[in-house]
């Protein structure tokens, strides 16, 4: 059908960017059929039950059926990348001729197998089509007497298709169209000597078509280097995640991390997710994990081999495991429908990796949440994610053992409620069962059966606690401190020339006050003295528990900061009556000892003799008039 065409192309497909909307203009409302393609391609698209082309088919196979040039066309994960360049390579390709015409280039074994099941799939009805998968961990045998078929489409990833070409068993010379699909992760995953090595075997003269999620500078590089004077299809906004996906965000503190993710598997009783972990020991601990506590979950990361991939995609597809913990580089390609969350156990070091996973739900027009579980420190992260994707992502405080139990109770409710009668193949057994429950009162026979199937998480949520974790510290960089709200500023005589640090304060504010619940927000420590919020409730108490302290034999004074950097609120009056500080029963940080032993507050064991010899000579004058000490004389030697 080319054979005018004097061009190659390679067409290197991607994903997230901004939209053609001129041209989108122009194709509203078109249907498969009306993209003149031919009867029998269309006639495997009817039988797969297609109709309309997605937004980003909509807008590139009018352009490559019409004319020879170059693309790169941006678009977002799940958004039909594979027909929109695999439709028209199936319209173009010579069938009569037993040559490689097309070379597809992806970054994993599960895109590579995918691929070439839809091109199939799509070409069911054309004759003499021959398709071929050219992946790593599959035997070189069977691949190498397929293309020795002289198929007119490999598909294949970059490592095992240069290993052979250098074996001379792919012949290129024929090839028209190179198509580099997911261009960003195959340059992500340190396939640029790869893809470089491949190209450079093919014809001089290309057409070169460019799809990918993101747009980073490799990929641009790349493109300006194999590609001339391409046109640009953009669907969706450049390097953003998609618009059906809702990003929220938990915070707790890093121990309590499975802990929260176990929370909000069993508070989304439908729950079909994938989850990321950093590392394979991760991902395989947690896992291990969920299993062991009666999970349906499984793991997925480079130390598996190819048939144990296989066999956990394939329990993962057909849902009977229904949370795959996966790292990045594994999850790479993979293409599962419906998944309802993508949970981030641990967040991705960059926004293109946060992209791609968010990308694995909300596919095909379907909606899906983004999930991550966070510590107080990552907060920036989150706020670096939602400046560069241009979402919102919103904080959700994480369910309490009570909200959890509620919805796994309505949902056995309405499980109960749909379930399917086999009336045929229960009624033998019906009889026995009247006779055995006719005693029981329909209230007493409900409240049995969700009994039945639901103490176990009642037994696991009775005494559980509350996870969430208050962000008690502001973002230094701006925003309105708590102080605007429910927190009183203290002032206290104590600085940093008193040695004294922000875990420090805190350990004395709970020491003196006899008590952990005071709640405290942003410290301040100065030279001479720091400010610390509590709670306005609390602030009278902590003042009055000052009231006798000593720190290194110096009287220390606490007080309600005023004038700019005063109270928020009104401190409530206290009726906290503090102890003589001799009278606690234990000296503050010293477990073993005694209170009558201790000495005055912060005096620790030859803490001051420490201090005055090696501190005060390198003191300078200060305003009580110290003079400044003489260095003795430096030893020569």
């Amino acid at each position: 059908m080319l054979t005018g065409m004097n061009k190659l192309r390679i067409i290197i497909f991607q994903k997230d960017t901004p939209t053609n909307r001129s041209f989108a203009k122009k194709c509203k409302h078109v249907e498969f059929k009306d993209l003149q393609l031919t009867p029998s391609l269309l006639k495997g698209i009817e039988a797969l039950g297609f109709v309309a082309p997605m937004p980003v088919q909509e807008q590139v196979i009018p352009v490559l059926l019409s004319k020879s040039t170059d693309l790169i066309a941006l678009a977002q994960t799940g958004t039909g990348k594979t027909a929109a360049f695999g439709l028209p390579l199936l319209h173009l390709i010579d069938s009569s001729k037993r040559q490689t015409q097309a070379l597809i280039l992806c970054p994993t074994r599960e895109l590579c197998m995918q691929i070439a099941g839809d091109l199939r799939n799509y070409a069911q009805f054309m004759d003499n089509i021959r398709i071929v998968p050219i992946y790593g961990g599959a035997s070189f045998d069977v691949q190498l007497g397929q293309l020795a078929e002289g198929p007119q489409i490999i598909v294949a990833t970059p490592g095992r298709m240069l290993d052979m070409i250098k074996r001379k068993k792919a012949r290129l010379s024929e090839v028209r169209w190179v198509v580099l699909d997911e261009a960003d992760e195959m340059l992500n995953m340190g396939f640029q000597d790869e893809l470089n090595g491949i190209l450079e075997t093919t014809p001089a003269e290309k057409n070169t078509l460019l799809f990918s999620a993101t747009l980073p500078s490799e990929v641009e590089r790349l493109s300006g280097k194999y590609m001339n004077s391409p046109i640009k299809i953009i669907v969706g906004q450049r390097n953003a995640s998609a618009a059906n996906v809702k990003h929220i965000y938990y915070t707790a503190h890093a121990r309590d991390r499975y802990q929260v993710l176990k929370r909000i598997a069993d508070y989304n009783p439908n729950i079909y997710a994938i989850i990321f972990c950093r590392t394979r020991i991760d991902t395989q601990e947690i896992a291990d994990k969920l299993v062991g506590d009666g999970y349906n979950a499984d793991a997925l990361h480079g130390d598996l081999s190819q048939a144990q991939r296989d066999h956990v995609m394939n329990k993962f597809r057909i849902k009977h495991v229904h949370l795959l913990v996966a790292t990045d580089v594994a999850a790479r390609g993979l293409d599962v429908d419906d998944l309802t969350h993508v949970i981030n156990y641990s967040l991705p070091d960059d926004v293109d990796s946060y992209i791609h996973r968010s990308g694995r739900t909300g596919r095909a027009g379907k909606s899906g949440i983004s999930v991550s579980i966070i510590n107080l420190k990552e907060k920036g992260k989150i706020k670096m994610l939602e400046r560069l994707t241009g979402k919102e992502f919103a904080q959700a405080k994480i369910p309490t053992g009570r909200q959890v139990c509620e919805k796994q109770l309505f949902s056995l409710v309405d499980r109960l409620e749909k379930v399917e009668v086999k009336e045929e193949e229960i009624d033998s057994f019906l009889p026995v069962i009247y006779r055995k429950l006719e005693a029981m009162s329909r209230e007493e026979l409900i409240q049995r059966f969700v009994s039945t199937e639901f103490n176990r998480f009642l037994e696991y949520y009775r005494d559980s606690s509350d996870l969430s974790v208050e962000d008690r510290y502001d973002d230094k960089r701006g925003g309105d401190s708590d102080t605007d709200r429910n927190f009183t500023k203290v002032f206290i005589s104590l600085g940093r020339r008193d040695g004294i640090k922000t875990n420090h304060l805190i350990g004395m504010i709970n020491e003196l006050t006899n008590t952990r619940s005071i709640k405290m927000g942003r410290i301040d420590i100065m030279f001479n003295s720091s400010f610390v919020e509590v709670d306005s409730r609390s602030a009278l108490q902590v003042i009055d528990a000052f009231a006798d302290a000593i720190y290194n034999g110096r009287k220390v004074t606490a007080a309600i900061s005023a004038g700019r950097d005063g109270a928020g609120a009104k401190p409530e009056r206290s009726n906290f009556k503090p102890k003589a500080y001799g009278d606690k029963p234990k000296a503050y940080g010293d477990k073993g000892k005694q209170q009558g032993d201790r000495k005055p507050y912060g005096d620790r064991e030859g803490y001051s003799a420490r201090k005055n010899q090696s501190d005060a000579p390198r003191e300078r004058s200060n305003e009580r008039g110290n003079e400044r000490p003489k260095y003795p004389p430096r030893k020569r030697g």
